[in-house]
């Protein structure tokens, strides 16, 4: 039987009733639009733009079951668990999984009663289990984290090049392939595997505006890590380290210090690396000390920061990891400690690889991590620049290169003083050395090569360690100092560096920047935040699901600022659907009024956008036109109301014109379903010429502003249909 057809208002309408959501985000409805209508599609959408709904919300709204490819048990399990809580019959199958509960799920898909089905590439691809999947009707294929299938991407697993026979064995079953970064070369590997050439591609932006690129000099890197995580004490993070031991080093040190941090890493038993990873993804574990073995398809929308204490080994997977960072859309950090050795370090590994081929890409590839991190530029647009993505600019800064001009400062006699220190001490020393011996360490290294004697030990006391890092970091860039290419780095003078010794050569450089804490955005009734966020821990626990499959953090701020009194008023605001709302409507609700009896606290209205250039609205007022943006953003009419300083009455005539004009506006938020067709039929019955005959009609239980908005619709349908 052929697929009905899907109008549009039946995906806003499961999109609203089931996500919470009114709006899509950039790129959303066309890529659902495409996979309703039987397509395939090729999907490059950066972390937190929403790739799951692109393929969760169409599973749902078409006939049959959707096999959703995807390499993480962790992952499977993060989004099963959202789905479950929202309705949805969604399941897995992995190996963590005993097998009695295998059969019992691959029963439950035998009899049709899975409409979206998780599976690691490996399992997909067994003949018995394609047979399973045969014998009942497919809606379509999503290959989640696609860049795995690319022996150019940065994640290459060999098991996803077996995907590419999906295209074969299932002909008119329509795949997706979804992926979060990719370069032009990753990107035409993973269509060309997948036999995607004749699919509609997406490509979205991978500026992300919320997350603000950090980097610091490896100095005092621990120092600096538990100043930042002191000033934030309820924020969760991930620290990224090169080894294991210094995943564990690192996490204990903190624990040391106060704070409940666990270090995971691939050297853990499984059993014992799902246990800590389960405790960051509930919030009983706030910063976790990784490898690179955490991460992919960790659906924490709340991580606040993502701190990378070791250099990355290339662009793309520090995109990835950073990416992290902020996926609900709200500010977060991205720090980056850098430090030459670990560029050695990386370099003596690369040595180790098999092929000159090999040798010469991660080379190449940490070249460019390595002019990231040290370039002078602004760091989000040399990012995007890396993906062939322009940066249009946006306001405030963006990083900390950025952040203000940078001070040029007469570096002449500073950089003498520590070009002569390289000097004397033979040339055969890092930088981090020669530091020690202008600050006038006496350490037992520095008395044992008798370098306490030199003129130079002791000369740069005048400086903090951070300024002469600085510096150090400035001269190689600028080509007076060179570092060797092994493990050691050892820093030597170039003949521009002994132009400056030895010719009066002047260096003028960048003052550091000064790294402070930006400071935290007030909050509308910040103490009712926190209540409730310790509800919604309680009410996750109990389910035994991680907080965020609750609510995110962005949903309750709406709650602690607009603080709804009844169930209406919670469905509007965003990320609360019909089911979350039955779930756990009321305890929040509860929470709230108690909140309100004990304060006295009114509702806030949401601060209003940035004012930006409107286009010109053919028969609309200004006042209309500011109206009618500040309810796409999101606003209710009260709230509107109250930003502008008019009645919801007034706010309510806007919008009517605003329909009447022919303007994109959601009725179903101005007026209920049921509400809507009820006030229809008495125009039906009334005529739609004066509002009180209707108003009459309906027994004064409906408002003139509702029936002045519906009667715009009508109005405004009648003169489209001629």
């Amino acid at each position: 039987m052929a697929q009905a057809a899907i109008d549009d208002a039946q995906v806003r309408a499961t999109l609203a009733s089931t996500f919470g959501y009114t709006t899509f985000r950039p790129l959303q409805a066309e890529i659902v639009r495409t996979i309703l209508d039987g397509r395939d599609a090729f999907v490059l959408m950066p972390t937190g733009g929403g790739k799951s709904l692109c393929y969760q919300l169409p599973a749902l709204l078409r006939d049959g079951m959707t096999v959703v490819v995807s390499p993480l048990i962790a992952l499977m399990k993060d989004q099963v668990d959202g789905l479950q809580t929202l309705g949805v019959a969604a399941t897995y199958i992995n190996s963590a999984l005993d097998p009695g509960e295998i059969g019992r799920r691959q029963a439950a898909v035998a009899r049709g009663e899975v409409k979206l089905l998780y599976l690691a590439p490996e399992r997909l691809m067994v003949d018995g289990f394609l047979r399973l999947i045969r014998s009942v009707p497919l809606a379509g294929f999503a290959i989640d984290e696609a860049h795995c299938i690319s022996e150019w991407g940065h994640d290459f697993r060999p098991e996803y090049r077996e995907l590419k026979r999906l295209r074969q064995l299932f002909p008119g079953v329509p795949l997706g392939a979804f992926t979060a970064t990719a370069t032009p070369r990753v990107q035409a590997d993973i269509i060309a595997q997948l036999g995607l050439e004749r699919a509609a591609h997406f490509r979205g932006s991978f500026n992300r505006p919320n997350l603000y690129y950090e980097v610091r000099p490896k100095a005092n890197a621990y120092k600096e890590v538990v100043a930042y995580l002191r000033q934030r004490p309820d924020v969760s993070g991930i620290i990224y380290c090169q080894s294991r031991q210094g995943t564990e080093t690192l996490a204990e040190k903190l624990r040391h210090d106060g704070f409940s941090a666990v270090a995971y890493h691939a050297g853990l038993e499984g059993s014992e690396r799902q246990s800590r990873q389960d405790a960051f993804v509930h919030d009983d574990a706030r910063i976790v000390v990784a490898t690179i073995a955490f991460g992919m398809g960790i659906d924490k929308p709340d991580v606040r920061c993502v701190i990378h204490y070791d250099l990355p080994k290339n662009l793309e997977g520090y995109y990835q990891e950073s990416g992290r960072a902020g996926r609900d859309g709200e500010p977060s950090d991205c720090i980056l400690f850098y430090g030459a050795g670990d560029a050695a370090k990386h370099r003596y590994f690369i040595d180790e690889k098999p092929t000159l081929a090999e040798r010469q890409v991660a080379l190449q590839q940490l070249r460019q991590m390595e002019d990231w991190a040290t370039s002078p530029s602004c760091r989000r647009r040399a990012l995007l620049a890396y993906f062939d993505e322009e940066f249009p600019g946006q306001d405030g800064p963006c990083c900390d290169v950025c952040r203000a001009p940078a001070e040029q400062l007469d570096y002449t006699v500073a950089a003498q003083k520590f070009l002569s220190c390289v000097k004397r001490t033979g040339e055969r020393f890092g930088v981090g050395y020669v530091v020690e011996v202008l600050r006038g360490s006496r350490a037992e290294k520095i008395l044992r090569n008798g370098h306490d004697r030199l003129s130079t030990h002791g000369i740069g006391k005048d400086l903090p360690k951070e300024e002469w890092q600085h510096l150090a970091r400035e001269l190689i860039r600028g080509g007076y100092l060179r570092q060797s290419p092994d493990q050691y780095a050892v820093a030597s003078v170039t003949p521009l560096g002994s132009a400056v010794l030895f010719k009066a050569e002047q260096v003028f450089f960048a003052a550091p920047v000064r790294l402070e804490i930006a400071p935290t955005t007030e909050e509308p009734h910040p103490d009712l935040f926190e209540r409730l966020r310790v509800l919604r821990k309680r009410l996750a626990d109990q389910r035994g699901v991680p907080p965020y499959v609750v609510f995110p953090d962005t949903t309750l701020r709406q709650m602690a600022a607009r603080l709804p009194r009844t169930r209406d008023e919670l469905l509007r605001i965003s990320g609360v659907g019909d089911r979350k709302a039955q779930a756990f409507g009321d305890d929040f609700l509860d929470e709230i009024s108690l909140y309100v009896q004990q304060s006295g606290a009114e509702p806030v209205a949401p601060a209003p956008p940035p004012s930006r250039p409107r286009e010109k609205r053919e028969g609309l007022s200004a006042t209309i036109g500011e109206t009618l943006d500040l309810f796409n953003t999101g606003l209710t009419l009260e709230e509107i109301a109250r930003a502008r300083q008019l009645t919801p009455t007034t706010i309510e005539g806007h919008l009517a014109d605003a329909i009447e004009a022919g303007e994109a506006v959601n009725l179903e938020r101005l007026v209920p379903a049921e509400r809507l067709r009820a006030i229809e039929a008495a125009i039906a019955v009334q005529g739609g010429d004066y509002l009180k005959p209707i108003f009459d009609y309906l027994g004064g239980a409906y408002s003139y502003g509702e029936i002045r908005l519906v009667r715009a619709a009508r109005t405004r349908r009648s003169r489209e249909l001629g």
